[in-house]
């Protein structure tokens, strides 16, 4: 049934979460009030044109779709790929190749921007269920419940053309969100920069397939803190050799008769320190890659990493992936000299515990690599039980990967070339100096003399 008797209001702008607006355009037709959400305004005021140019026209509109014919054609033409359907296709040409840890850090970034880029957030799910389905959604081998598919539908429904985000206004929503904890907190700098850079790559995939003309995060300007692209790290965490030597003895006495789980470990944070080991690289270490000889300096073969990454995220379906080291091809490995403190460390772990069927040294009962949560639980209690009530409560080796840190710290405090010290940690020597610039001592005793000379000799 068409009429003619159609009035065009003017746009209503809506107040969304987090200050964000969309825009409906509203209409009549024979007394039947008609709307359309847009997520710009420039998008709905190109709407509410075509509206008003059919009405100059003396088009009829429908009565069902409250649409002029010339423009029905177009409302049941395809809208064109969602940004829900572009970031699925980016996840599934991502995935493959991608390591556990990677995938990871992708959905995250997904599932923190994809809600920023609806139409409409009128009945938005609670921010955790959100994600949580998200998450589903985007992994490939993961389907969502059935009592979930009403909050899939919600956003399916509502998410974005991609074509929309060649808008400045949508896109910087999306950059908005990455720079956001779930409570509306500011993110730190290096979460922020994880979840951009998976934001930026996603739409450059779109430019290369030629969806977007260009990346649109090009053309904004975001006012963000300045920080550099490798955070370095705090020197109030590094502990020197004679606390490092307390911590590794206390770990010995955390557990009980019953479980032990504190013996079990002394040699990965030892392994940590004395070898600057990541953690995933410590789970990794089998005792044929070690040489440990009577007397005198060992030496490692590193060559195994098992990052934890979650059983959704790895081909094998464990909770620990299998990799190679970290930056580095495949079958790359990585020799590293140990002192002989940490080959006796080593020697006993082997005698006492012996090694798993594929000689791995550190695993959990099941024969699984550890747990992260069981060995940040066990260095907890060292600490407490090793440092003072005031070095507890601050930073100093909080967490098992300082150790790395205080590790690669004492080699380059001793004088060790910094070339060397890449070599042995498993960093480029650019990266290593940035990482550790904080952490190098006896510099400012050095600039501070050179500036005492300097005032002395223009007093003369």
């Amino acid at each position: 049934m068409k009429s003619y008797s159609v009035r065009v209001w003017a746009i209503k702008v809506n107040k969304l979460a987090k200050g964000r607006k969309s825009y409906t355009v509203r209409w009549i037709v024979a007394h039947e009030e008609q709307s359309a959400t847009f997520a710009t305004r420039s998008l709905a005021d190109n709407y509410r044109t075509d509206l008003k140019k059919a009405v100059n026209a003396g088009e009829a509109f429908d009565t069902v779709t409250g649409l002029p014919d010339s423009m029905v054609e177009l409302a049941l033409a395809p809208v064109g790929e969602t940004w829900m359907d572009f970031a699925a296709r980016y996840v599934a040409m991502k995935w493959p190749d991608a390591a556990a840890k990677s995938r990871s850090s992708m959905i995250d970034a997904l599932i923190t921007v994809t809600p920023a880029l609806v139409v409409d957030d009128a009945g938005c799910p609670e921010a955790d269920v959100l994600r949580r389905v998200l998450a589903a959604h985007f992994i490939p081998s993961a389907k969502p419940d059935a009592c979930d598919l009403g909050v899939l539908a919600w956003v399916v429904e509502r998410s974005v053309p991609l074509s929309s985000l060649a808008d400045a206004v949508v896109t910087r929503a999306g950059l908005e969100a990455v720079g956001r904890l779930m409570d509306g907190k500011a993110a730190a700098a290096t979460t922020r920069r994880r979840k951009r850079a998976v934001f930026y790559n996603v739409l450059e995939f779109a430019v290369e397939l030629e969806l977007l003309d260009s990346n649109p995060i090009d053309r904004l300007r975001v006012r963000t803190r300045k920080t550099s692209v490798v955070e370095a790290v705090d020197s109030r965490v590094v502990a020197n050799p004679r606390q490092m030597t307390a911590l590794l003895i206390a770990v010995g006495f955390v557990g009980d008769r019953i479980a032990d789980r504190g013996k079990l470990l002394v040699a990965f944070f030892a392994c940590l320190y004395y070898a600057a080991l990541r953690p995933g690289e410590a789970l990794g270490l089998r005792q044929q890659d070690c040489h440990l000889p009577q007397a005198g300096w060992g030496k490692l073969t590193v060559g195994h990493n098992r990052p934890e990454a979650g059983k959704k995220f790895t081909d094998s379906g464990e909770v620990h992936d299998r990799r190679g080291l970290k930056h580095r091809d495949e079958r790359e490995v990585r020799g590293v000299p140990i002192p002989p403190v940490l080959v006796l460390l080593l020697r006993a772990h082997i005698e006492l515990f012996g090694a798993a069927d594929d000689g791995r040294l550190f695993r959990s009962a099941n024969g699984r690599p550890v747990a992260s949560s069981t060995y940040r639980r066990v260095w907890k209690q060292a600490r407490e039980i090793a440092l003072t009530p005031e070095q507890a409560s601050s930073v100093l080796a909080e967490t098992p990967y300082d150790l790395r840190h205080a590790g690669v710290s004492l080699w380059l405090n001793s004088g060790v070339p910094a070339p060397n010290v890449a070599s042995r940690a498993g960093h480029s020597v650019e990266v290593l100096l940035k990482i550790y610039a904080k952490c190098i001592h006896g510099e400012d005793e050095t600039i501070n003399g050179r500036i005492e000379r300097g005032l002395e000799d223009q007093s003369e």
